[in-house]
C-alpha cells in the first residue's frame, strides 16, 4: 500500500466515525503474529528500562549519530540506519525498521503510530506472562523521571504505575536527583515488601556501608535465580551530588563478583545483572567477571533485537540492552535443567500502541494520576512545521530550539544545553504543548543562567565532554551525549587525544578568542546555583510568541577522521 492511499485510507475511516487505529493493524498482515512468541524453557524475565516517565504512548525517533570508537567501532550497540539492517537482518521499510532506526522516520510514525503508553505496554506484559508462569519484571532505571507528572508529583505517579504493572525488581539513576530522602521514601515505604530496588554499587560514604539490596532470590518452575541491580556508576558526575551527598557510585566490579558468588553459593542457577550502566560498560563488564548468565541492560537507549554473547575466564555472559521511552519489552527465556542452562531465547518487542489493546485497569489509573493537571499538560505553546527530536550523538531539532530559545531570551552569543538522551519526538503538524515542553526539560535543577566565558574556557567545557563520550575505555564514559551548542560551529575529531578533539571554534564565522569574555546562556548545572527562572518557563515564551515553528538544521559539528563509521547515518 502507497503512503497516499494509506493516508486516505485513514482520513476516510475519520470521517466515517471508525476508529483509525483498527486500520493501522489491519493495514499489517504482520499484525496478527507480531506479539507472538513461543516461550522456551522454564527461567524468564521480561526486561523494561529508560521508561523516562512516559505514561501515554509517544513518537520516539532513533538516532541517526551513535559513534563508537575503539572495539566499539561499528559495533553493536553502534550501528544506524542501514548499517543497522544490514547487521541485524532487518527488512527496509518494515515495522521494525521504524522501531529501530530513524530512517523515514515521519512517514513511517504516521503510518505506524506511537509507541510505548503503560496501557499498552500492561497488555503486552500480561500476554507474555500469561505464556511464562512466574516470569519476573525487571525494570532498569530512569523511571521516574523524564515527565511533568513525574516531577509535579516527585515520582508518585511512576510507582504506583510500575505497582499496577507488576514491575519485580528495578535499579536507578535519574530517580537519584529526586533526592535522597525522596528515594529512600519511597523505597522503603511504597515499594516495600512489592517491588526490590536493588544497587549493589551505592554505598553509604562515611562507613561505606550498603545503601540498597545486591539481589534477590526468587524460584521460579523449581529453579532458584537471583537478580542482582547496578544503578548508574556515575550519578554524582553526571548529576548533582548535592542531591545524595551522603552517598558514593563506582562500577565496584570486585564487589559486583563478590555478591555473584555470593547468590551462587546461596543456590542460583541463573544469576542475572539488572544495569544501568550503558551498554559498552555492560559489554566490557561481562568480559571482566564470571558467573554472570546475562546482562539486562540501560542508559544508552540503544535497542538492540539480537544480544551481544561475552566470552570471560568462567564461560559466556548475555549482554542486552532495551531501548527506551516504553517502547520496547525485552523477553529472556532459559532452559534450565540439572542445574544448568541447556538453551536460551530472546526476542525485543517494539511496544506499537495501535496493535496492543489498552489494558483498562492501568489505563483508568493513568487517567486519574493525571487528571489534576489535565489542563497545564494540554496548553498548545506553538506548532511545529519540521520533526522535532532528540536522540542522537549531537544535536537534534529539539535541542536546537532550546539553544535557539536560551540565546534570544538572555542575549546570549553562545547557548549549551545538556547532552540528555531522554525526551520525545514530534511530527510535523504537531502541537508543541506544555507537556511535550516538559518531556525535553523536567528535572529537578532546571534553573537557567547567563555568565561571561572565556574562549579558553568554551573549548575547555566541549573537551571535557567530548572525552566523556569517546573515551575508547567505556570505563571512563561517564555521561551523556555531546552538549549541545548554539551560536558557536565548531569541528570535532573523536579519535584525537585528550585536549586536542575540539577545533576550529567560530562565532558569527568569526575564530574564538581565547581570552575573549562571551556571553553563554545555559541550564541544568550540576553546581548548587541559587534559584531562577526553570528552563520549561523561558522556551514556554519563546514558543508562546513564536506561534509556528518552521523547519530547523541542527546546528551540528564538522567531523574529522571517521570515514567509514558506520555510527552515522
Amino acid at each position: 500500500m502507497q503512503r497516499r492511499e494509506f493516508l486516505g485510507m485513514l482520513a476516510a475511516a475519520a470521517a466515517a466515525g471508525l476508529p483509525v487505529h483498527n486500520l493501522r493493524a489491519a493495514a499489517r498482515p504482520e499484525s496478527g503474529e507480531f506479539y507472538h512468541v513461543p516461550a522456551k524453557g522454564n527461567v524468564h524475565f521480561l526486561h523494561m528500562t529508560d521508561t523516562h516517565a512516559q505514561l501515554r504512548p509517544v513518537y520516539f525517533r532513533e538516532p541517526a549519530v551513535n559513534i563508537g570508537l575503539g572495539g566499539a567501532r561499528n559495533r553493536p550497540p553502534h550501528l544506524v540506519g542501514q548499517h543497522f539492517l544490514n547487521e541485524f537482518g532487518v527488512e527496509p521499510g518494515s515495522i521494525n525498521a521504524h522501531a529501530m532506526t530513524c530512517l523515514d522516520f515521519a512517514e513511517a510514525a504516521t503510518r505506524y503510530g506511537r509507541v510505548g503508553g503503560f496501557s499498552h505496554l500492561a497488555t503486552l506484559v500480561r500476554q507474555m506472562r500469561s505464556e511464562r508462569p512466574d516470569a519476573m519484571l525487571l525494570d532498569g532505571g530512569d523511571l521516574w523521571q523524564g515527565s511533568a507528572t513525574a516531577l509535579w508529583t516527585r515520582g508518585r505517579d511512576m510507582v504506583d504505575a510500575s505497582l499496577e504493572l507488576g514491575v519485580d525488581a528495578m535499579t536507578g539513576h535519574w530517580e537519584f536527583t529526586l533526592g535522597d530522602e525522596r528515594v529512600l521514601e519511597l523505597v522503603e515505604n511504597d515499594l516495600d515488601g512489592k517491588i526490590d530496588f536493588l544497587a549493589q554499587n551505592v554505598r553509604d560514604s562515611g562507613f561505606g556501608d550498603p545503601i540498597f539490596k545486591a539481589y534477590t532470590m526468587r524460584e521460579m518452575n523449581g529453579v532458584p535465580v537471583a537478580v542482582l541491580g547496578q544503578a548508574f556508576p556515575y550519578t554524582p558526575i553526571a548529576n548533582p551530588s548535592y542531591l545524595m551527598p551522603n552517598w558514593n557510585f563506582g562500577i565496584r566490579e570486585s564487589d559486583l563478583q563478590d555478591n555473584i558468588n555470593a547468590a551462587r553459593e546461596e543456590g542460583a542457577q541463573v544469576v542475572v545483572l539488572l544495569s544501568h550502566n550503558g551498554m559498552d560498560v555492560d559489554l566490557k563488564l561481562a568480559s571482566q567477571v564470571t558467573g554472570l548468565d546475562a546482562i539486562l541492560g540501560g542508559h544508552t537507549h540503544d535497542a538492540v533485537p539480537r544480544p551481544q554473547v561475552v566470552e570471560n575466564d568462567g564461560g559466556e555472559t548475555i549482554v542486552a540492552n532495551g531501548g527506551s521511552n516504553g517502547k520496547f519489552l525485552g523477553v529472556l527465556d532459559f532452559d534450565v535443567a540439572d542445574g544448568r542452562i541447556r538453551d536460551w531465547q530472546y526476542r525485543l518487542l517494539p511496544v506499537f500502541a495501535d496493535m496492543l489493546p489498552a489494558d483498562p485497569d492501568m489505563d483508568a489509573l493513568i487517567t486519574r494520576i493525571r487528571e489534576p493537571y489535565a489542563d497545564k499538560l494540554a496548553e498548545e505553546l506553538a506548532v511545529t512545521e519540521d520533526v522535532l527530536y532528540r536522540r542522537g550523538n549531537f544535536n537534534g531539532t529539539f535541542d536546537q530550539l532550546i539553544v535557539d530559545a536560551l540565546m534570544e531570551m538572555k542575549d546570549a552569543d553562545v547557548a549549551l544545553s545538556p547532552g540528555f538522551r531522554w525526551g520525545t519526538s514530534l511530527l510535523p503538524g504537531d502541537a508543541i504543548t506544555m507537556e511535550r515542553l516538559m518531556d525535553q526539560t523536567a528535572i529537578t535543577y532546571p534553573t537557567t543562567t547567563r555568565n561571561d566565558m572565556t574562549g579558553e574556557r568554551l573549548k575547555l567545557v566541549l573537551e571535557d565532554v567530548a572525552d566523556n563520550l569517546f573515551n575508547t575505555d567505556p570505563y571512563s564514559q561517564q555521561g551523556g551525549d555531546m552538549v549541545r551548542v548554539g551560536g558557536l560551529t565548531y569541528a570535532i575529531a573523536p579519535t584525537a587525544e585528550m585536549g586536542k578533539r575540539i577545533r576550529d571554534m567560530r562565532i558569527d564565522g568569526e575564530p574564538v578568542q581565547a581570552d575573549r569574555n562571551y556571553r553563554v546562556a545555559g541550564w541544568a548545572s550540576v553546581n548548587d546555583i541559587p534559584e531562577g527562572e526553570p528552563i520549561w518557563d523561558v522556551v514556554g515564551d519563546w514558543l508562546r510568541d513564536k506561534k509556528t515553528i518552521t523547519e530547523r538544521e541542527p546546528n551540528q559539528p564538522r567531523i574529522i577522521g571517521l570515514e567509514g563509521n558506520k555510527g552515522i547515518v
